[in-house]
This record gives structure tokens, C-alpha cells and sequence, in this order.
């Protein structure tokens, strides 16, 4: 018996996976921002994605506070959005965001500290 095995791929159709993924990041406020109790503050984000940005998940301590979704259920390469928070608990506190493309694939999270302070 003769057995004979063989690849029939040829080279130039090797398949190459990317690696990239959406990426986001605050625009305002800076980190450690300080502001007084009951301040309106505005949270400026900026996402960006090869594929598109199809939302922004925001977070306060850790629990979800916005999802800031693309216009009219699309997605886009450049995705900006802005939304307020009205300053309240004394303290520090954290947003996050992470940036999603319409099939799930997220983005690193990104941090900011908010400190309010008595007025």
C-alpha cells in the first residue's frame, strides 16, 4: 500500500488575522478633574474603529450610566458623543467607557477620576 499526503494551499492565500480592535478615549474632563457637588459636567468621548464604532458604554463606580449609541442604528469609523452628569456624592469617582462595533468586539477601557467636593 502507498499512501501519499499533499497541501493543495498555495501560500499567497494564507489567511493574516488582525489584531485591531475600537478604540476610545475621554475628551473632557481631564483626569482628576475637581468639581463642586451639584456641577452640571460634561463628558466629551471619541471613539474610533477601522470596521465602525456602533456605541459607547459609559460607567460610573463601575455600574453602566449611558450607552451613547451611533445615530440611527449604524455604525462608524469616528464616533463622538457627549452626554452630562450633575456632580453628586462627595468623593472620587470613576468613569469608564468602552467602544463597541455592531458585532461585540470591544475596546480596552479607559479611565478617568472625578473628584466632587462640598460646595
Amino acid at each position: 500500500m502507498i499512501l501519499s499526503a499533499g497541501c493543495n494551499l498555495n501560500a499567497d492565500s494564507q489567511v493574516i488575522p488582525t489584531f485591531d480592535r475600537p478604540i476610545v478615549q475621554f475628551i473632557a474632563p481631564e483626569n482628576n478633574t475637581r468639581v463642586v457637588e451639584g456641577f452640571d459636567l460634561t463628558l466629551d468621548l471619541y471613539a474610533q474603529d477601522s470596521i465602525g464604532v456602533a456605541r459607547i458604554e459609559l460607567r460610573l463606580n463601575g455600574q453602566t450610566f449611558r450607552d451613547l449609541d451611533y445615530p440611527n442604528y449604524q455604525s462608524g469609523q469616528q464616533f463622538r458623543a457627549q452626554t452630562n452628569w450633575i456632580a453628586q456624592g462627595i468623593g472620587f469617582h470613576s468613569f469608564s467607557a468602552i467602544a463597541y462595533r455592531v458585532d461585540g468586539t470591544q475596546s480596552d477601557e479607559v479611565f478617568i477620576s472625578i473628584e466632587v467636593v462640598a460646595p
